[in-house]
């Protein structure tokens, strides 16, 4: 930009702002309030809490409620407390895990989701006024924030927005981070004349100095704070603040590297020592490490710092031993920093999302932030010549752009999206991402867009098909868990090696620094800096010359980037049609017709339907289904329309788990079709994503044969119609049942164009279907080798934990490999928590995350399609909250839980297998053991008695209730001494308690909670006869097949036969035996054949009491 545009840029800015407050004034009214509190220490920061219109977040943010909680169908505790309280009142651990084992089995019902609120965009062309009047190319320009918003403007963002408008910061906030004399340093510039001016700016690293640069630093700071609090109010739920100059590299009493007042570390300091926020999570991805910020919070643990930058073992600048990855904080705040240093340039897409993956999601999920700011950096995009959980802030640095002469990275613009959209799950959605560095203004402007349009909740772009990740990044990846690994549980990934065993990457094996690099330390600071900038290239017109090369590359991934968006977010078919098909004779199949109704009914209670597309219903026909299905097996399906209930009856028995009706044909060729409407939608243009509640489910039938309830396979169906309606290359398709999709796997296990993975309850293979095909193993054939992955789980239990894990861990790094054009779930809620069948205890939140996760691939297409889920409370809950995610809402709530052991076993076994087909699992090698050093924590007195009494009590007294927030101010001590050890780096949010379990739900919108009210009293209790004398055994096999995976013990004769999920011989015997009163091995409940339901009375404790001491080996309480 010429001098003579600059000067026009400027005039413009001041008439613009001829009324706003003058920078003089906001400090005279702050001196002013100061002197009249006595001339207290600055160091509250302001706006103070309940200070008016600028009042913090006094008059806004409304939290969750305490939702009442109830047990028993009237959801009420009155009437359960005679029998609660009659419980030994000292209750040892044993009873309290069988009490969580029993809430494990609730259904939940959850609150509507909370409106959505808009994304907040902060520009001032004050920003501008700051400028280098002796360099008119200086890198950090105005041009920087200029162009950027224009392109916003280009792309109809900022109309999109909710403008925030920006605020000067004060010199309380100011002292919240650095010196009075840094304050009085940068406020006497603007008096200096431009000789003093560069005088003064020999002193300081990188530094230049305006007249206008202490009025723009103040400005950017003071609005970095309000968007924070706009967010904090929930006025906003995410924010971009496009301002300069950048504060990263701001120290307490030293300006540097461009910026003069730290915006992102002043603003996270403001929240926890005046907001009451305890814990924030700070992203720093601007290419060069941002030492004043890890240095203001080295000891802190309210405060998380993650950053990846460039460091070449020390070599790039800032050149400091601190930034590489063995600084990871000090005392209390030891495991609270983090560092991924990055040792070569070219870095780019699939290391990056590598990082994410690997360390950043997994640290964050456990950490739980109340919220994150972003320093938002593009110097290490493309071209940039920079680069050769209550709330997220995002240090936007964008010089690892493609592009950005200063960090000669290789990231897309598009990345970025993605980069935004993972963090987004992240703190409620409260992410508020400022602007750091950025060099390659075309690479900057692009990057700056697509992270608004990601945090308006536009589709991120399509990425091309990750790459293996280098073996550099890859020895920093691991260097930072061997590190990290003692201090956060969720590393737990990679093996620990023996003393004398080596890791297979040299570069693992020893600890830093390495032999030769000078580091930059205090003695060997230069007396004076240069008054310019140099570039890496010595002659300026070969840098003109990269950069309008780098330009020709920039313009041809712009061009290959659809940022096309759909009329509609959410189309969404369902038919009640679909209820016809029904089990004649046996009501509590759990295949039932209100499975779709009641989902259909929450849709509508929370206010969904009218914000989707509602598609019509149509029959899928013989051509579709014949797509995937054999012409016999159609033609056989459809004579079922012929047959007489009888004939039907005496039909079904030759297939495995099916029943048959008349109304069985036509009602799975209605949710087929309905599916490929769905397909027609999304695939058209006409949405971006779609939900199909339909039924019956699909994913077991297999091409000449229906089973498992499921006759066509309707997800199966719409991958091939996509493919040759659409011509759509790359199909995934996630199942999330809690059975292995057999059909599914079968029909493309040796095509590579459809990626099938299934997470799914196997059992060693005796869980339904009851088949090794589903185990880890089984990868797919010919040229499908790899394109099949199975992640079986072993017995039940397993929830939000271990599905995260392994989305963190396999599916996602998977998925960004194969970068699919559609993703298809088969979305069974049997999983859930409360499901009869399952065993599992997924909850929505759960769901919701995986949806969150799936939906940045393919271009935001995402379909879910209804698979199985028999609680009828709790499945609705699961898809209504799908659906929500789909339309843009947050997803909700989360509270770290360990995974179990064995399900860790199992996602290692699935990276040890399948790291051979995608390289994006070559994480999982042996790493060196590192000792975690002891530090003396502040205790607290958390800990509630485990006892039933105690529990009952707070189950009793949650209310639902909804209030404005009002955050305590807080000293650091007293917050300190709240967070304890619990929220420490060494486990994050722990359960550990009662009090911490009701938190758990509560967290997740849970209002009420309803258990299985079994039958008191049964006629047929007259039939059972007395226990044997050798008791029960509940490693007996069953008499027909020898399973041992989920068997029933009948209490009439005492035979054991395995139940109608494995080959169904209980089922049988209680028909030909005429003995209908059976207990379960599995969780020891007892069930009735003739009355349908559960029983619990006096008389059955003998055997219950006997098998429980041969499960457990202790006496049933």
């Amino acid at each position: 930009m010429s001098e003579a545009a600059d000067e026009n840029q400027n005039a413009g800015a001041r008439k613009k702002t001829e009324n706003k407050p003058s920078l003089a004034q906001v400090m005279q009214k702050g001196r002013e309030e100061k002197k009249q509190q006595g001339g207290r220490q600055a160091t509250s920061g302001s706006p103070r809490v309940g200070a008016g219109r600028q009042g913090g977040v006094a008059d806004g943010q409304a939290t969750s409620g305490s939702p009442r909680v109830g047990v028993g169908m009237q959801g009420d505790v009155e009437d359960q407390k005679e029998d609660i309280h009659s419980e030994d009142s000292d209750t040892d651990e044993e009873e309290y895990n069988m009490m969580i084992a029993g809430l494990s089995e609730v259904a939940l019902l959850m609150k509507k989701p909370e409106p959505v609120f808009g994304t907040g965009f902060l520009y001032d062309e004050r920003f501008t006024l700051h400028k280098n009047d002796w360099q008119s190319n200086f890198p950090e320009k105005p041009a920087r924030v200029s162009s950027p918003y224009q392109r916003c403007c280009d792309f109809d963002l900022v109309s999109r927005c909710t403008n925030i408008e920006a605020r000067y910061g004060t010199e309380d906030q100011v002292l919240l981070q650095h010196s009075q004399k840094q304050i009085d340093i940068l406020q006497s510039v603007t008096e200096m004349d431009i000789t003093e001016r560069k005088e003064l700016s020999k002193k300081y690293d990188s530094v230049y100095f305006h007249q206008e640069t202490f009025q723009t630093a103040m400005l950017s700071m003071g609005s970095t704070i309000e968007m924070m609090e706009q967010i904090l109010k929930k006025n906003v739920r995410n924010g971009f603040v496009l301002s300069r100059p950048p504060g990263h590299h701001a120290m307490t009493e030293e300006f540097c590297g461009f910026c003069f007042f730290n915006n992102v570390a002043i603003a996270a300091k403001h929240a926890v020592d005046n907001l009451g926020l305890k814990r924030i999570l700070i992203v720093d991805w601007d290419i060069h490490h941002g030492q004043a910020t890890q240095q203001m919070f080295y000891n802190d643990p309210r405060v998380l710092y993650f950053s990846i930058h460039r460091y070449e073992y020390g070599e790039y600048w800032p050149s400091l031993r601190e930034s590489d990855y063995d600084n990871i904080g000090d005392g209390e705040g030891r495991g609270y920093n983090i560092n991924v240093p990055l040792n070569q340039t070219g870095v780019g897409d699939s290391e990056y999302l590598a990082i994410l993956q690997q360390i950043l999601m997994p640290v964050a999920y456990q950490y739980n932030p109340e919220l994150v700011l972003i320093s938002s950096g593009y110097d290490s995009a493309i071209g940039c010549p920079e680069y050769a959980p209550e709330i997220v802030l995002v240090s936007s640095g964008y010089d690892a752009a493609i592009g950005d002469v200063k960090g000669e990275m290789m990231v897309s613009p598009a990345a970025y999206a993605h980069f935004i959209h993972m963090i987004n799950s992240l703190a409620d959605g409260r992410v508020c991402a400022v602007l750091e560095g950025g060099y390659n203004i075309k690479s900057l402007s692009e990057g700056v867009a697509l992270s608004v349009r990601s945090l308006l909740g536009d589709p991120c772009p399509l990425l091309k098909p990750t790459t293996e990740p280098s073996d550099s990044v890859t020895e920093s990846i691991l260097n930072v868990i061997k590190c990290l690994a003692p201090y956060w549980t969720c590393l737990c990934y990679q093996p620990q090696l023996d003393e004398d065993e080596p890791c297979e990457l040299d570069g693992v094996n020893d600890d830093p620094p390495k032999d030769g690099i000078v580091f930059q330390t205090p003695e060997n600071k230069p007396s004076e800096y240069p008054l310019t900038y140099a570039y890496p290239y010595k002659v300026e017109q070969e840098y003109l010359q990269a950069d309008s090369n780098w330009n020709n590359i920039i313009d041809n991934l712009i061009a290959e980037t659809s940022l096309t968006v759909p009329p509609h977010r959410t189309c969404l078919v369902y038919d009640k049609g679909m209820k016809a098909h029904r089990a004649i004779g046996n009501p509590g199949h759990p295949e039932k017709p209100e499975r779709i109704s009641r989902i259909y009914d929450k849709h509508r209670e929370w206010g969904l339907l009218e914000r989707c597309l509602q598609l019509q219903c149509r029959l899928a026909e013989h051509e579709e289904l014949e797509l995937v299905h054999s012409q016999r097996h159609v033609q056989c399906m459809k004579e079922l329309e012929d047959k007489e209930v009888l004939e039907l009856k005496h039909l079904q028995h030759k297939y495995n788990s099916i029943y048959l009706t008349k109304e069985s044909y036509i009602c799975a060729r209605m949710a087929a079709g309905c599916t490929l409407n769905v397909i027609d939608c999304v695939l058209s243009g006409q949405a971006r994503n779609g939900v199909a509640i339909v039924r019956p489910p699909g994913h077991h039938a297999e091409c000449e044969k229906p089973m498992g309830f499921c006759f066509f396979n309707s997800v199966a169906i719409a991958a091939r119609y996509a493919q040759k309606k659409f011509a759509v290359k790359k199909v995934l398709i996630l199942d999330w049942d809690v059975h292995h999709g057999n059909g599914t796997q079968h029909m493309f296990y040796e095509d590579p164009s459809i990626l099938y993975i299934s997470l799914h309850r196997y059992d060693g293979g005796f869980f339904y279907p009851t088949s090794t095909d589903g185990n880890y193993n089984m990868a797919g054939r010919k040229a499908g080798l790899g394109f099949n992955v199975n992640i079986p789980w072993h017995y039940g239990g397993k929830g939000d934990a271990e599905y995260l894990a392994a989305f963190q861990q396999v599916i996602m790094p998977i998925a960004y490999e194969f970068a699919p054009d559609l993703v298809l779930v088969s979305a069974g809620f049997d999983a859930a928590i409360g499901d009869p069948l399952g065993g599992c205890k997924l909850t929505p939140s759960g769901y919701g995350h995986m949806t969150h996760m799936l939906s940045s691939l393919a271009n935001g297409r995402v379909i879910v399609v209804l698979e199985g889920g028999y609680n009828l409370v709790s499945m609705a809950n699961c898809m209504a909250t799908c659906t929500s995610v789909l339309l843009g809402d947050p997803a909700p709530p989360w509270r770290y839980e360990q995974p179990q052991q064995i399900a860790v076993m199992t996602i290692c076994e699935v990276l040890d297998y399948h790291k051979k087909f995608w390289k994006s699992l070559k994480f999982r090698v042996g790493i060196p053991a590192k000792e975690k050093e002891e530090i003396s924590l502040k205790e607290t007195d958390s800990t509630d008695s485990n006892n039933i009494n105690n529990l009952s009590e707070q189950l009793s007294s949650i209310s639902v209730s909804e209030q404005s927030y009002k955050p305590e101010v807080k000293h650091p001590e007293e917050i300190m001494a709240e967070q304890g050890s619990s929220n420490g780096a060494e486990g994050g949010a722990k359960i550990s308690s009662n009090k911490d379990l009701l938190k758990h739900y509560e967290d997740q919108g849970v209002e009420q909670m309803f258990a299985v009210q079994p039958l008191k009293n049964c006629k047929h209790l007259e039939e059972v006869t007395p226990l044997p004398e050798r008791g029960l055994n509940v490693e007996d096999p069953c008499e027909e097949c020898q399973a041992k995976g989920e068997n029933w013990v009948c209490l009439i004769c005492y035979k054991v036969y395995c139940s109608r999920y494995v080959k169904e011989h209980m089922v049988k015997h209680g028909k030909e035996a005429k003995h209908p009163v059976v207990l379960s091995y599995a969780d020891l409940s007892v069930w009735c054949y003739e009355c349908d339901d559960y029983l619990d009375n006096e008389m059955l404790k003998p055997a219950k009491q006997s098998a429980h001491k041969s499960k457990f080996g202790t006496d049933l309480c």
